[in-house]
């Protein structure tokens, strides 16, 4: 009805208008192209019709049917840079928040393997260990380190030693179940978090499954390579809900295992509490 009016106040206050809604929807709702292409058509096409349809009425005087044409396209162009910038402007809010999640994961995975790293350990730790808890279950970490790595590393080189490491890391996680976590601290050093126990049994079957699995031999670039493993055992809640804790107990009787022959796995006792404690 406005277009259709004959002034010219009313027409520029209108398009104006239009114009206005076109602006807000583009900068408010870019992120959801659906929405906001269809509000944007469905603001703009009437009113380009319209001002093409005006021109054509018998009433309307040549002077009048080119400005009206000449409004219908500057409204249709504006139109298809505003679809243009909604595109770019999703394109860009998608890469921002591909990049800010790709930045989280790699602050909290470790860049070699793909594992948890010690950020991502302890988060996981503090959600699996209460969930436990509420259960009343028990919660063991295993600190594993590799036995004669450094021997392989000095000579095969890093390349080698980094795709054993990367083997290592996908036996392991093929032998825990989904709420298990697999964790590389550093170097040869793997952690391995295993929830909702029932007895302590359940966590020596693990390790004794992880060193003889780890034990197999690796076939790096056609040459086959062997290591062992070590692992040391500490349980919550027996040893305290804290994950540092649990780390220096358990580190504590990874030391006992390798001084002991290596390819052993060992409880943390009291001893190694003692020398936790110490640590800590």
């Amino acid at each position: 009805m406005a277009i259709a009016a004959h002034y010219p106040l009313l027409h520029l206050i209108t398009v104006s208008l239009v114009f206005g809604f076109g602006a807000g929807i583009v900068s408010r709702t870019s992120i959801r192209p659906n929405i906001c292409v269809t509000s944007l058509l469905l603001a703009t096409v009437p009113t380009v019709a319209a001002l093409v349809w005006h021109p054509m009425q018998p009433h309307a005087t040549p002077l009048h049917a080119e400005l009206f044409l000449i409004e219908a396209l500057i409204v249709a162009m504006i139109t298809g840079l505003s679809l243009q910038t909604v595109a770019h402007l999703y394109r860009s809010a998608i890469e921002h928040h591909t990049a800010r999640h790709d930045m989280a994961k790699l602050a909290r995975t470790d860049a070699l393997t793909g594992l948890s790293n010690r950020l991502l350990l302890r988060e996981l730790f503090q959600d699996r260990a209460a969930t436990a808890m509420r259960a009343k279950n028990l919660v063991a970490l295993h600190f594993l380190d590799l036995d004669g790595f450094k021997a392989i590393n000095d000579r095969y080189g890093h390349p080698a030693g980094d795709a054993l490491l990367e083997q290592v890391a996908r036996r392991l996680e093929g032998m825990v179940r989904s709420d298990d976590v697999v964790a590389r601290l550093g170097g040869d050093e793997f952690v391995v978090l295993q929830v909702d126990l029932s007895d302590e049994s359940e966590a020596e079957l693990l390790a004794r499954r992880i060193i003889r699995e780890i034990s197999k031999p690796y076939l790096v670039d056609d040459i086959s390579m062997s290591v062992s493993v070590s692992v040391g055992i500490a349980t919550a809640p027996k040893l305290g809900l804290e994950l540092e804790r649990l780390l220096s107990c358990a580190d504590a009787a990874l030391y006992r295992a390798k001084a002991g022959g290596k390819a052993r796995a060992l409880f943390c006792v009291e001893e190694d509490a003692a020398i936790a404690n110490i640590a800590a």
